[in-house]
């Protein structure tokens, strides 16, 4: 039995003569079918990713409403509870709220006597087709002061 060097059994393998007949061949040509697939089976699982990101990304906005809303409650209901305070509790829970959220779907009320609860309503903005509608609804209630 003779011992080849490394280099030699490499090369020797590379061109098929590593004593495994046609076993280099079939795989190159089960290569060259396969091409491609790992894309096809990407693009085809893309929109599947895409809307998963957007029911995310909607998620996280109709967090960032209901977090806006719950503090323009808060300050509605601090400023009408309060005797010293200036300004018109309805304005100053708008002007708490972020522009992009404070437009049409704002909506403020009030009750009470002993103790005021504001109730601030904001639309949630849509980033996913078909879910308009989606309507943040805080509360607050302060001791008058």
């Amino acid at each position: 039995m003779t011992t080849m060097p490394y280099s030699a059994r490499v090369r020797a393998g590379r061109a098929g003569g590593s004593g495994r007949a046609g076993k280099g061949r079939d795989r190159g040509q089960a290569r060259g079918r396969d091409r491609g697939q790992v894309a096809l089976e990407y693009l085809g699982f893309l929109p599947l990713l895409l809307l998963v990101a957007m029911g995310a990304v909607q998620l996280g906005i109709a967090a960032y409403a209901a977090n806006q809303a719950g503090t323009a409650a808060r300050a509605g209901a601090r400023t009408a509870a309060s005797y010293d305070a200036h300004g018109d509790p309805e304005s100053v829970a708008r002007s708490s709220v972020s522009g992009w959220l404070s437009g049409d779907g704002f909506g403020y009320s009030q009750s009470g006597g002993e103790d005021i609860t504001a109730t601030v309503q904001v639309k949630v903005p849509s980033v996913v087709p078909g879910l308009d509608g989606w309507v943040a609804t805080r509360s607050a209630t302060m001791p008058r002061e």
